[in-house]
């Protein structure tokens, strides 16, 4: 092939290739870089779980044995036995210390001796009034004779009664130097031990017995909630005078239900104007050993006040809070997130009362909260109401975390 045709075959595929280029740079400035909306994230929606409730008013209390005995040494001695071991169960006359009792022992027979005596002087001063009364009536006495010994023997009569008086007291201080247990209970640790002086100048305190069952559970009520329990008292007919028919349940510090059942045992006569709280006092069953329920603990007790019937609950989870309080991230017909501000009642099983703020309809969100952006839209997937977890199921935990408050 000559070369001038050869260059010019060069000269028409470059032209060619540069056409081609150019159509593509203009081909593909022509179309348009259009953005693309994600896809709306997905949440789980519920609806709340309707069903009947009990009211409650819920007080943190302390609970105390129905009966508590401080064991004092009542006379002085020196302690000569303990028979018991620290924390036993013991029963009402069972002994518990000895004081040594011989000081006392020798004062009981220096009493008898000399009530012995004044009553000696008592009957002889008595046969010798009426032996003067009888000769004063013959005229072989003088009156004078007669008063002495009327006087002599009513003061004999004084001595005798003050000397019996002296035994009784006696008998009374040895029987202190055996010291039984007043009631059935735990005794605590002993506080003096053996071989050391109690009763000097004190009532030594030398330990306590308490009764763990029942058990008293004593909290406050304020004014607003008295009269609450009050209008129910009246509208069920309970006298104020029998109010062991108003029942209480008792939760400890680690239970998250209320498994003990009592009844409300006593309820003082004012309201405290320094603090507007009415004091009152619960009485529980403590079956044991061992007791559950021990004195001193903080415990929780609530009062059932009403029936709720067709009550709104969501998992108390899923609730959020921020400055404008408690509030539920509920997805609208056009599945955007509203945050709804709302209103809430009692605890129950893990599940919260919404009493106002929330409709049946409502779709709340339950999984996928961090997701859910108020004013946003979200793919919702629909799932069933929540039911109660029971005190006797585990609880599940879940992994989705609680509604966070709102920028």
């Amino acid at each position: 092939m000559p070369h001038s045709n050869f260059t010019a075959l060069l000269r028409q595929a470059a032209i060619l290739i540069f056409t081609v280029l150019v159509c593509g740079v203009i081909s593909g400035c022509s179309e348009k870089n259009e953005y693309v909306e994600p896809p709306a994230p997905e949440v789980t929606v519920s609806k709340p779980l309707i069903e009947n409730v009990t009211e409650y008013l819920e007080f943190t209390g302390t609970t105390k044995a129905v009966e508590e005995i401080e064991i004092r040494a009542r006379v002085e001695g020196f302690l000569e036995r303990v028979d018991f071991e620290d924390g036993d169960y013991v029963k009402e006359g069972q002994l518990l210390f000895i004081i040594d009792p011989r000081p006392y022992e020798a004062a009981v027979e220096n009493a008898r001796g000399r009530l012995a005596k004044h009553k000696a002087q008592l009957e002889r001063a008595t046969k010798e009034y009426q032996r003067n009364l009888l000769l004063f009536k013959q005229n072989a006495a003088s009156e004078a004779n007669v008063v002495k010994w009327k006087s002599e023997m009513e003061e004999s009569k004084g001595t005798v009664l003050s000397s019996q008086a002296a035994l009784d007291k006696a008998l009374l201080d040895l029987s202190y130097c055996t010291i039984r247990a007043p009631i059935d209970g735990r005794v605590s640790r002993k506080r003096v031990d053996v071989g050391n002086l109690v009763g000097a100048g004190e009532f030594t305190l030398l330990t306590t017995v308490r009764k763990p069952d029942p058990i008293y559970a004593y909290f406050s009520i304020n004014e607003r909630d008295l009269l609450r329990v009050m209008k129910m008292a009246r509208e069920e007919g309970i006298p104020a005078d029998n109010p062991d028919r108003i029942v209480l349940e008792l939760a400890l510090a680690n239970e998250t239900n209320f498994p003990h059942e009592g009844h409300l045992d006593f309820a003082d006569s004012t309201v405290d104007p320094n603090t507007g709280t009415l004091e009152l006092r619960g009485l529980f069953p403590n079956s044991g050993p061992p007791y559950i329920i021990m004195p001193g603990l903080f415990v929780r007790v609530r009062l059932p006040i009403a029936e709720r019937e067709n009550a709104l609950l969501v998992n108390e989870r899923v609730l959020g809070l921020d400055q404008g309080g408690r509030y539920l991230l509920v997805v609208g017909n056009e599945n955007k997130v509203e945050q709804r501000y709302v209103k809430i009642g009692a605890l129950r099983d893990g599940m919260r009362v919404i009493e106002d703020g929330l409709k049946p309809e409502d779709r709340v969100v339950v999984k996928g909260i961090q997701r859910a952006i108020p004013g946003a839209k979200v793919t919702p997937q629909e799932a069933q109401a929540e039911k109660p977890v029971k005190a006797s199921e585990p609880a599940k935990e879940s992994t989705e975390p609680a509604a966070e408050p709102s920028k």
